[in-house]
């Protein structure tokens, strides 16, 4: 047996291959299937909801589908172009929130924080219930098990983005790529085809109970703007990025904006074309699929595709919100544990804490979408119109070249924006809006208690002026012992930590002490040995009392805990962990130094 101070270990350092420098970061493609996935999926119920809403005049108000599409295409290229400015003003990430404190004063960015966060945790929520809805939709038998089926994707999510986000986007560019071809494939062969190849669903009626008036078509706007969900997330992530990072995210942005808006004008053109109107069990862009390629082996795996695709697109958040928080961690405004990063580079409790959110409101509303959909959006374009507000306010103070046009997209932006966010609110306030209207306050709240705990702080520990020089005192290092073996070495250690080492031994049998003592008087290191009797069995609790007794008068006390750690991890367990108890009451009792020794045996 060897017996020693174990040798400190290097810090782990992932591997990289050869060419790959930074390739814990995104590139361009990456950065779509990793953060633009809830944007693009979205195109499978934007312009559903669209439609629904329109057949409320009647089916032959889907003559509006077309323009009301070309006006959200026209806001989305708007919402593109601002967010490249976000991106390159700021590079470090924030989106909304990082140009609400820059530009537009502290409760503005508290507000644009909560919003996002609301928007991020829904958008998991809302993606992988409907993924569950869509695949229990091909698979009967899965829809007793929706909640079920949503957790283990939670799970899988988040074990995967732990492990880093470019490794989730290497995992997720397959999915994505297949859901661009096949919904492009939809448009294309459905355009070309004089009638449907087949119809799916059962068929309903839509008799008219409103007019096809300016509120209707507000209505149908606002829904159909939920296909603008998960733009803001390259901007929120820019450091997720390989260098040089703002130029990656603006191309991933102009490609995000590209491919959805196309598909968004693909789509409408083809339920223009085609006439196509709700079915009964059966969704829109099931309709457009078996229209387009017939109810073989291509609807099917379209269909899947589809479902896989709207499961995962819980991926953006995953990728936005933990930067995200870990920028207002250092703002002060969330615990500074969210502003850690492993070395991959993770924000692992920003993803713990996502997944968590995103659990709790799955199981509180049973993993039902339609409890979810209210709910959804509202956040994001609290979010959208203050960047563009933001954004105005900002080339308006800075007046360079070129000012006026951007300032001009963005306060169009920003009208566009909070007109489709109130018109959304007062539609589905009463269906569940109301509660996201109470939570944003409440997180606003949260950040600046926070923020006020943290400026406390600081004032508590800064000093008036120039800091005294630090004197020296005399300091006694005290060390638990339970017997005079090779456990004893520690007291080396000891004597270099401090003027004076006292060693301590708590026993419950006369007998043991006094051996104790004779072992210590034959050794004879020079430290003074001090026993406790302790009747009650206790060896912990002597100990941290006697620490109390010594420390009161003010002297520098440190603890030198000696922790037997055998080299097998299958016989830790086997050893005693009074040393840990006593180290952690220690920590939390008193304001002595505690420190752990690790003794490494060779078994």
């Amino acid at each position: 047996m060897t017996l020693g101070l174990a040798p400190k270990k290097p810090h782990p350092k992932v591997p990289q291959r050869h060419g790959e420098g930074g390739k814990s970061y995104l590139t361009v493609i990456q950065g779509l299937a990793a953060l633009s996935l809830d944007a693009l999926s979205s195109v499978a119920y934007g312009p559903e909801a669209i439609v629904v809403v329109l057949v409320a005049a009647g089916s032959g108000a889907l003559t509006a589908m077309l323009p009301i599409t070309l006006v959200i295409a026209g806001l989305l290229a708007v919402l593109v172009v601002s967010y490249r400015q976000v991106i390159a003003v700021h590079p470090d990430g924030g989106g909304a929130y990082a140009v609400a404190k820059k530009d537009l004063g502290r409760p503005v960015s508290l507000m644009a924080a909560a919003s996002l966060i609301i928007d991020y945790v829904l958008t998991v929520a809302v993606s992988l219930a409907a993924g569950a809805a869509s695949l229990a939709s091909a698979f009967p038998v899965l829809s007793d098990h929706l909640l079920a089926v949503c957790l283990i994707a939670l799970f899988v999510l988040t074990v995967v983005n732990l492990r880093g986000i470019a490794d989730s986007a290497r995992v997720l560019m397959l999915p994505t790529v297949l859901f661009i071809v096949s919904v492009i494939g939809v448009i294309v062969v459905g355009l070309f085809r004089a009638h449907p190849a087949a119809t799916v669903g059962t068929s309903q009626s839509f008799p008219a109970v409103e007019a096809l008036g300016v509120l209707l078509v507000l209505k149908a706007f606002s829904a159909g703007c939920s296909a603008l969900t998960g733009v803001e997330a390259i901007a929120n992530a820019v450091p997720m990025f390989r260098q040089p990072r703002v130029k990656r995210a603006q191309h991933t942005e102009l490609m995000l904006g590209l491919l959805l808006g196309a598909m968004l004008i693909g789509l409408s053109l083809l339920i223009r074309r085609h006439h196509v109107v709700p079915r009964g069990g059966v969704t829109l862009l099931a309709q457009l699929t078996a229209g387009a390629f017939g109810t073989g082996w291509a609807y099917y795996a379209i269909s899947l595709i589809v479902a896989l695709v709207l499961g995962i697109a819980a991926n953006t958040s995953f990728g936005g919100l933990p930067v995200l928080m870990s920028v207002l961690a250092k703002d002060d405004r969330l615990p500074h544990l969210f502003a850690l990063r492993s070395e991959r580079p993770v924000h692992r409790w920003g993803v713990v804490a996502l997944a968590v959110l995103a659990g709790v409101m799955l199981v509180v509303v049973s993993a039902d979408t339609q409890r979810l959909i209210p709910l959804f959006a509202i956040g994001v374009f609290v979010g959208f119109t203050i960047s563009q507000i933001g954004l105005v306010r900002h080339w308006s103070m800075q007046r360079s070249d070129g000012w006026l046009p951007r300032a001009l997209i963005n306060g169009v932006g920003a009208v566009l924006t909070a007109a489709a966010g109130i018109v959304l609110l007062a539609t589905k306030f009463l269906a569940g809006a109301w509660i996201v209207v109470l939570i944003l306050p409440l997180l606003m709240l949260l950040f600046s208690r926070i923020e006020r705990y943290y400026t406390r702080v600081r004032d508590q520990l800064s000093w008036d002026g120039t800091p005294p020089r630090p004197a020296r005192s005399h300091s006694l290092v005290i060390v638990p012992l339970g017997r005079v073996d090779r456990v004893a070495a520690a007291l080396n250690a000891a004597s270099s930590l401090g003027d004076e080492v006292v060693v301590v031994a708590v026993f419950d049998d006369r007998t043991k002490a006094d051996a104790m003592r004779a072992d210590w008087a034959r050794w004879n290191p020079g430290p003074r040995l001090d026993i406790i009797d302790s009747p009650q069995h206790s060896l912990v609790h002597p100990v941290i009392g006697y620490v109390e007794q010594v420390a009161r008068n003010g002297r520098q006390v440190a603890v030198l805990i000696p922790q037997v750690e055998p080299l097998h991890a299958r016989y830790r367990i086997l050893q005693n962990q009074r040393g840990i108890l006593m180290a952690g009451l220690l920590s939390s009792r008193t304001d002595v130094v505690v420190c752990l020794l690790k003794l490494q045996l060779d078994l």
